[in-house]
């Protein structure tokens, strides 16, 4: 499928000549700083150097005073304290950095974590049950509860208090919990709104230790939990995040917690310099299969590990759930992609809504991600689950999903989610409107706009403006991430040297090396993933333009910089 190369504007260009004689950098490192809206040098400073003293005064978030009052009374009176959290990464997360950093406090705490079949998303009816019949006074709900109001009712009756650390959009209306922690409240001011949900869960913690005047150190061993946070469920990389993950990785690089490192060793990155890409791809998986193939209770198991035998038990375990979890994903996949292939009606339309009650309700979310990819569409994908369809849908640039879920609200038994992900349940009888009307919402709102796939370039350069000083201070704009990505570039008119090859298991890839027209002697190494189709072009000795981003190659041992090839346009011949 062809792909449209969106070239970003370009800065102010008094904005661009100031930072770049302020930093001693070109023009095209300044206008990337520009780009993201940095425009002076202590902006500069900042984004280069993030500091933890920059984390805003968690006391800024409403209700903060009130969940650090509850808190400290639970640990004065030693009540018994439940950590509660959804079965992702980011729930898993957010109860292992809460359990951690309260167990040294209190002498009676437990966690749950809900079982994605059995109970599905949020606080479950289980659970509080759960809770009042074993005593608890305490619920610390993390990562899900903002929607709970008519559940938060139910607890108060059975005497259990809640506190609820959110970051997703609220509904009408805010439970009647203790303290409801969210940024996306209407109603609150704190400045900074993409927290992941245990980015909420540290600002209590931050809070508690500041108002106790205890040492950070212990809290900020645990921003290796934070930061895994971040990347897996896709949050801005921006503002306190960018500072959060940046001490995440170091700690995550350095000194990660017994079962980081257990996840990290099974996922072959033991020795490497783990990036937000890695917990993307390697290490968020596999913490999200437990959850998907068995319960997400394991994932906190070995998350709050402290004894090493136990620890590499639990990672055998969760490997093994993340092999069976690929193999649904790809059998899933094919399922999904042959239904749509085999009905025009199917693949003719804007939007993608499927449903096949035998899918595994734990791969949905990632099917729905492959075919989102694959068709450039908004995309549900549902199953069966308790006699209800229930699924997850995944979104395209500049759609907002979450609205247009919430536009069938009325077909639904319950939603949440953000504006490129979200989840949803319904009745099985309720399918065939929903995906009609779902439908009529895309169209109208994408009408005119091309669904093609668009790569947002930063900036247009030669390939001799990649120098090792431009490339180590292109390093210093990580961690990479969402409003934060690797930048993109595009190179015009260059040519084959005479050596680029075909190389893959099915030749699928182009190793690639190339030179600019006025200048032989120098060749760049690159790679372009599956994109055999351009070789016989690319060998025809025709100029060529590419889009890519700059990275390093690392192979037996070298290291050297290579072009990560995103798209190939031939010249016109």
């Amino acid at each position: 499928m062809d792909k449209i190369w969106n070239l970003k504007p370009q800065g102010e260009l008094n904005d661009i000549k100031h930072l770049s004689a302020a930093l001693n950098v070109n023009m095209v490192i300044a206008n990337l700083l520009a780009q993201r809206n940095i425009k002076t040098f202590n902006e500069a400073k900042a984004f280069f150097r993030p500091r933890l003293s920059d984390l805003h005064d968690p006391f800024l978030m409403k209700d903060m005073d009130k969940a650090v009052e509850r808190l400290e009374i639970a640990i004065n009176k030693q009540e018994k304290v439940l950590i509660y959290g959804d079965y992702d990464v980011d729930g898993t997360t957010s109860v292992a950095l809460m359990y951690t950093f309260l167990n040294d406090y209190l002498g009676d705490i437990d966690f749950y974590i809900p079982d994605r079949y059995t109970e599905g998303y949020g606080i479950s009816p289980r659970s509080i049950d759960y809770a009042a019949e074993n005593g608890f006074s305490l619920v610390i709900v993390l990562d899900c509860g903002i929607k709970a109001v008519e559940k938060i009712a139910s607890a108060r009756q059975k005497g259990l208090d809640f506190i609820i650390c959110d970051h997703h959009n609220p509904g009408e209306s805010i439970p009647e919990a203790v303290a409801v922690l969210d940024p996306k409240r209407p109603d609150c001011n704190y400045p900074y709104k993409e927290l992941s949900g245990c980015g909420v869960g540290f600002k209590l913690l931050q809070a508690y230790t500041q108002k106790n005047n205890l040492p950070t150190e212990k809290l900020h061993d645990l921003l290796d939990l934070v930061v895994v946070s971040i990347a897996s469920d896709i949050v801005p990389i921006t503002g306190e995040n960018r500072v959060l993950a940046y001490y995440g990785l170091k700690k995550l690089n350095a000194n990660p917690g017994m079962g980081l490192q257990t996840i990290i060793n099974y996922a072959g990155l033991n020795g490497e310099m783990i990036t937000i890409s890695d917990i993307v791809f390697k290490i968020g998986p596999r913490l999200n299969a437990s959850g998907r193939i068995e319960h997400g209770k394991k994932s906190v198991q070995i998350l709050v590990s402290l004894d090493e035998v136990s620890s590499d038990a639990l990672g055998g375990e969760i490997d093994s759930y993340n092999e069976i979890r690929k193999t649904l994903d790809r059998d899933i996949t094919q399922d999904a992609l042959d239904m749509i292939e085999n009905s025009p009606e199917l693949k003719n339309r804007n939007s993608t809504v499927i449903y096949n009650r035998d899918w595994h309700k734990g791969v949905v979310g990632i099917v729905a991600s492959r075919l989102t990819e694959f068709y450039y569409r908004p995309t549900v994908v549902l199953t069966e689950s308790n006699g209800l369809a229930t699924g997850s849908a995944r979104s395209v640039k500049d759609f907002d999903l979450y609205e247009a879920i919430g536009s069938c609200s009325d077909l639904l038994e319950s939603y949440g989610g953000h504006m490129y992900a979200a989840g949803l349940t319904m009745k099985i009888e309720h399918v065939t409107e929903f995906s009609r009307r779902f439908e009529e919402i895309v169209t109208k709102s994408l009408a005119g706009q091309p669904q093609i796939q668009t790569i947002d370039v930063d900036a247009k350069i030669a390939l001799h403006e990649i120098t090792p000083r431009f490339f180590r201070i292109l390093k210093q704009f990580e961690p990479f991430g969402p409003h934060n990505m690797m930048p993109v570039f595009i190179t015009e008119d260059v040519l084959d040297s005479g050596s680029s090859r075909l190389v893959g298991k099915n030749a699928e890839h182009i190793k690639l090396d190339l030179v600019e027209p006025d200048d032989s002697s120098a060749v760049y190494a690159g790679i372009a993933f599956n994109m055999s189709d351009k070789y016989p072009l690319i060998k025809s000795g025709m100029p060529f333009d590419i889009c890519y981003s700059v990275d390093i190659n690392e192979f037996r041992g070298k290291s050297n910089l290579q072009l990560y090839i995103r798209d190939i346009r031939i010249k016109d011949i």
